[in-house]
């Protein structure tokens, strides 16, 4: 069974780093199928469904080396800062060059 260790990333709500820090091993999605009778989508595989969660990279992969587990490592791409010199604040600063207008 093959595995996949990743950080989190943060979802489209969040704007900050929270629960972004730690690392997730879950293992490969077997096909699934659908039951023909109540047309549920359904899998006999039950490690799907584990999300084991670290708080390094390496130790996740001394658990999976440990246990056994076949593994790949994504990492993370870096995050660009949004930092502008004088953005919104700009729009209520007392040393304001003009009027403020739309």
């Amino acid at each position: 069974m093959r595995a996949r260790i990743y950080q989190p990333s943060r979802t489209a709500m969040q704007s900050g780093t929270a629960k972004t820090q730690g690392w997730v091993l879950e293992f490969d999605r077997a096909a699934r199928e659908i039951d023909p009778l109540m047309g549920w989508t359904s899998s006999g595989d039950t490690q799907s469904q584990v999300r084991l969660t670290f708080e390094t990279r390496e130790a996740a992969e001394a658990y999976a080396t440990a246990k056994g587990i076949t593994y790949d490592v994504v990492l993370p791409k870096p995050r660009k800062l949004v930092i502008r010199p004088r953005g919104y604040g700009e729009n209520f600063a007392t040393d304001r060059r003009g009027a403020w207008t739309h």
